[in-house]
C-alpha cells in the first residue's frame, strides 16, 4: 500500500470520504505544513477544504515522537496527523495522499473520482537521518522548474537530501558574483561526447545553462518547505576544467582551456599556490551566504597528480609546504577547505578518496568505491554516507537486454537496489552509529534531458527509498514488489517516464549510441585498485 513500507500499518473499518464538507485544521507551527497539504489535495480534487477550528483532518505536534516520525489515523469520522515535529507532520500527509487514489497527484481536476482514505492507523519513522539523492547538473544542465519537480518527487518518497554536483569539467552552475566569469564562460561548452565509448563522437552542439544567486534561494527555499536539505558540491581540486577555462591562472598549466566535451577523468588540476586556495576560499563564502546546510561538498575525487610531478613550480612550492608526496598535495589542498568551512560552523562532505588524507574531525565521507570507504572513515570517527556505486548508481544500466539506452558498468535492477544496505556489516554497534545513512547517485553523462534522468531513476529510486526509511528487518522484495506496481499509478499520475519492467519503450532507447558494460568481476577489479589507496593510509 504505503513506499516507503511503513514501521507498522493497522487496517480499520470503513473508510473517509473527503468531499465538500470536509475541512482542515492544524496547531500553530504547522500552518506552513497544512498551506503545503492543501495545494497537493486541490488541483485533482477541487474540494474546498476549508480551514476550521477543528478540522476533519488535523494535522498536530505530539513532543514524544521524534522529529520525523508520524501517526496517521483514519477513520470514518476524519483523521489526524501527529508528528514529533513538522517534518514528521509532513510525512504523515505524505502517507495519506499516497493512501487516497492514484489520481489525487494530477494536476487538475479529476471529474466523477471518488475519494475515499481506508481506516488505518500508521505508526512510523525513518531509520536514517539522510536519505539522499545525488544529482548531476553539472554534465547537463536541468532547468530550474525540472530541479522542483525532482524535489517534489523525492518529497513523496520521503527523501530529505539533495546532493547537488553543481561544478565539474564540463560545466560551472552555480552563480558567483566575485567571479563572473565561472557562469560567464565557464557554464557552456561547445559540444558534448555522445556515448561512453572512449572513441565516442561528439555533437558540436552547444550546451549550458547556471543558476543565478536567485534561483538557487528560490531552489532552497522551495525545497525546505518540503523538509529536503540542499547539500551544494563544488568540486575540488580536479574536475575543474569549466573554472579553469574561466581563470586559467588557477591551474598547474596555467593556461587556455576550453570546458570540457568529454567524460571520463581528466588530467587538468587546480595548482597549489595561496591565491588558487583563497580564490575558492572566496566561492565557499558565497555558497555558504546561498545554502544553510551543515554540510558543503568540496569533492575531492578522482584528482589526478600527473601534472603535479611534472611541474617544477609544483615540486618547488612542496618544498615550500614541506610535502614529499603528489598524494599529499590533495590531502593539503582539502584540508584547507575543509578548516574553512569547520571555522564557519559548517561540515566538509567529501567522495572517500578524501580519506587518503588527515580530516578534521567534523569532515563527512560519502563511500562510493563499494563500502570500503564507509568502513574506514567510521573506523577514523567521521561520519558516513553510504552510496556504494554497485548497488545505488543509478546512471547504471538495468538489464543486460541490447536495447538499453548507453548501457553502462554493471546492471542494476531494482531487486539489485532494494538490497542495499547502509552500514557494512564489519562495523561494531560504536562504529555503526558514524553512518548517518545513504544516496543514491545520478551522473548525467548520458542523461541529456529530464526524460532520460525519469527513466533512469525510477522505479529505483523509490527502493532506495524504502532501504532508507524501513525497518531493516521488514525488508521483503515480493511484498515491495506488490506495492510498487500500485505506486506506478501515482508515477504515471505524476507524470514520471519511469523504465518498465519488461525494457525501455522504443523512445527511451538509444540505438547506435555505444556504452561501456562491464561485469561484476572487472568492476571489482577495478575497484580494488581505487581503493587500494585507502588501505595504504590506514596502515
Amino acid at each position: 500500500m504505503l513506499i516507503p513500507r511503513p514501521v507498522d500499518l493497522r487496517s480499520g473499518d470503513g473508510e473517509l470520504v473527503l468531499d465538500r464538507a470536509t475541512t482542515l485544521s492544524a496547531d500553530e507551527e504547522l500552518i506552513a505544513v497544512l498551506t503545503w497539504f492543501r495545494s497537493a489535495l486541490y488541483p485533482a480534487t477541487g474540494l474546498p477544504l476549508r480551514e476550521t477550528a477543528r478540522g476533519t483532518i488535523h494535522l498536530g505536534i505530539d513532543g514524544g515522537l521524534g522529529t520525523e516520525a508520524f501517526r496517521l489515523e483514519v477513520a470514518p469520522t476524519g483523521a489526524t496527523v501527529t508528528g514529533g515535529g513538522p517534518a514528521g507532520v509532513f510525512y504523515g500527509c505524505q502517507a495519506l495522499l499516497q493512501l487516497l487514489p492514484p489520481a489525487v497527484f494530477r494536476r487538475g481536476l479529476v471529474p466523477g473520482q471518488r475519494w475515499a482514505v481506508p481506516a488505518v492507523v500508521v505508526d512510523d519513522e525513518p531509520r536514517f537521518g539522510w536519505r539522499g539523492v545525488m544529482l548531476d547538473v553539472s554534465r547537463h544542465f536541468m532547468p530550474k522548474h525540472d530541479v522542483l519537480r525532482f524535489i517534489d518527487l523525492m518529497a513523496v518518497h520521503r527523501l530529505n537530501t539533495l546532493h547537488w554536483h553543481l561544478t565539474d569539467d564540463q560545466g560551472w552552475r552555480v552563480e558567483i558574483k566575485r567571479y563572473p566569469r565561472l557562469t560567464e564562460v565557464g557554464s557552456w561548452r561547445h559540444g558534448t561526447q555522445v556515448g561512453a565509448a572512449r572513441d565516442a563522437g561528439e555533437n558540436g552542439r552547444p550546451h549550458g545553462g547556471f543558476y543565478t544567486q536567485d534561483d538557487i534561494r528560490e531552489i532552497v527555499a522551495y525545497a525546505a518547505e518540503r523538509f529536503v536539505t540542499v547539500v551544494p558540491e563544488i568540486e575540488t581540486p580536479g574536475h575543474v576544467q569549466a573554472a579553469l577555462k574561466a581563470y586559467p591562472e588557477l591551474g598547474v598549466l596555467q593556461e587556455p582551456l576550453e570546458v570540457w566535451t568529454r567524460w571520463g577523468i581528466n588530467p587538468n588540476v587546480l595548482n597549489l599556490e595561496e591565491s588558487t586556495v583563497q580564490f575558492f576560499l572566496g566561492v565557499l563564502d558565497e555558497v555558504l551566504e546561498l545554502f544553510p546546510s551543515p554540510f558543503i561538498g568540496i569533492g575531492g575525487d578522482e584528482c589526478p597528480r600527473d601534472q603535479w610531478r611534472a611541474d617544477p613550480r609544483t615540486q618547488e612550492r612542496m618544498r615550500e609546504l614541506g610535502i614529499t608526496r603528489e598524494a599529499d598535495c590533495q590531502t593539503w589542498f582539502v584540508r584547507r577547505l575543509d578548516d574553512h568551512l569547520t571555522a564557519a560552523g559548517r561540515r566538509a562532505f567529501g567522495w572517500d578518496e578524501i580519506l587518503e588524507g588527515d580530516l578534521a574531525p567534523g569532515a563527512t565521507v560519502a563511500s562510493w568505491r563499494g563500502m570500503a570507504g564507509a568502513v574506514a572513515a567510521a573506523r577514523r570517527g567521521h561520519d558516513v554516507i553510504a552510496c556504494p556505486d554497485d548497488m545505488v548508481y543509478l546512471d547504471y544500466r538495468q538489464s543486460e537486454l541490447p536495447n538499453e539506452p548507453i548501457p553502462v558498468s554493471i546492471p542494476l535492477t531494482v531487486e539489485d537496489v532494494y538490497r542495499f544496505e547502509p552500514v557494512p556489516a564489519e562495523l561494531s554497534a560504536q562504529e555503526a552509529r558514524h553512518v548517518l545513512g545513504g544516496q543514491a547517485n545520478i551522473w548525467t553523462e548520458h542523461a541529456d534531458n529530464p526524460r532520460t534522468v525519469d527513466y533512469l531513476v525510477f522505479p529505483r529510486l523509490c527502493a532506495v527509498a524504502e532501504a532508507l526509511w524501513s525497518p531493516a528487518a521488514a525488508r521483503d522484495f515480493a511484498d515491495f514488489s506488490a506495492r510498487l506496481e500500485h505506486h506506478l499509478t501515482r508515477l504515471d499520475a505524476l507524470g514520471v517516464e519511469y523504465r518498465h519492467a519488461d525494457g525501455p519503450r522504443p523512445w527511451q532507447e538509444r540505438p547506435g549510441v555505444p556504452g561501456r558494460p562491464s561485469t561484476r568481476e572487472q568492476r571489482a577489479a577495478h575497484i580494488a585498485e581505487l581503493v587500494a589507496n585507502i588501505a595504504a593510509t590506514d596502515a
